[in-house]
């Protein structure tokens, strides 16, 4: 049974005749009957009453018509949905980033964003970039703003921003005035760690100058990152745009000699990209 066949179908309740049906259905007389047919031999009962005058449904042809209404119904919204989706008159775009990301590179986008289409329902999600990653190889997100690492088969990426990382110190550290640090020089200092690539890439780097961070804490939150420094527990390693998100009472200095960086990128499965998701990116940059 296909969808065209109910249409056809419910077309000749309507009309009564099947030559009214296949008139206002622009059909040859002879298709629709032989369609109809086949549709009777699917049910395996006759579904038309054919009389001289009116060819009208029978018992079953009643009840099939009420079930092949809702099914049209929903069919119609169906399509609708979809040239909506396709025309940015609706639907649903959901996009994941990290929380640094999405403080710093995301408003803009979202806001050219609502003012052009106002009609498709944004949301944005924030999680590591494990998590980010995971949401868009399920489906869960179309988008996602991470800090790069190996691509996962079966995405795309796009690099946005390259950026250096630094040292974040509490405003009475020793070396809050000097503007710039070397990593060897903190490796005495207790580490407040933010958990993610950014914790990986801090401790590669803490290893590359000959020493093994002593954590003293860790945090998913970058304000509480922040307030744990400026109390004085310790010092942390965060990428600038990360870093700007940490609050008051605290320095940041950058980092001498080899520096520490790290790529933002947005991530889409291959191919799948929606009408809506081609847009958002288009205001990424």
């Amino acid at each position: 049974m296909d969808i065209y066949q109910l249409e056809y179908f419910a077309e000749a309740c309507r009309q009564r005749s099947f030559a009214r049906a296949a008139a206002r259905l622009r059909l040859a007389p002879a298709a629709l009957s032989e369609q109809m047919r086949r549709l009777e031999e699917e049910m395996g009962t006759s579904l038309f009453s054919r009389g001289r005058r009116e060819t009208v449904p029978t018992a079953a042809g009643t009840l099939l018509l009420r079930h092949a209404e809702s099914l049209l119904v929903a069919a119609e919204g169906a399509r609708r949905a979809v040239r909506d989706l396709a025309g940015l008159r609706g639907g649903r775009l959901m996009v994941a980033s990290i929380p640094s990301a999405a403080a710093c590179l995301l408003p803009r986008a979202v806001a050219g964003f609502r003012r052009a289409h106002s009609e498709v329902d944004l949301a944005v999600l924030e999680g590591t970039s494990e998590q980010c990653v995971g949401w868009v190889e399920s489906g869960s997100v179309e988008l996602a703003l991470v800090q790069s690492a190996n691509r996962p088969r079966g995405l795309e990426s796009r690099a946005l921003v390259e950026e250096d990382f630094v040292a974040l110190v509490p405003c009475a550290h020793a070396a809050a005035t000097k503007g710039q640090v070397t990593l060897a020089s903190l490796r005495d200092e207790g580490f407040v760690t933010y958990r993610g690539r950014v914790r990986e890439t801090a401790f590669e780097a803490c290893r590359r100058a000959g020493f093994e961070p002593r954590v003293v804490c860790e945090s998913g939150d970058l304000g509480t990152v922040g307030s744990l420094v400026a109390a004085g527990l310790g010092v942390s390693l965060l990428p600038e745009m990360a870093a700007a998100r940490t609050g008051t009472g605290c320095r940041t200095l950058r980092i001498s000699g080899r520096p520490v960086r790290r790529t933002v990128v947005v991530l889409r499965r291959r191919g799948l990209a929606s009408a809506a998701a081609e847009a958002f990116l288009s205001l990424l940059g």
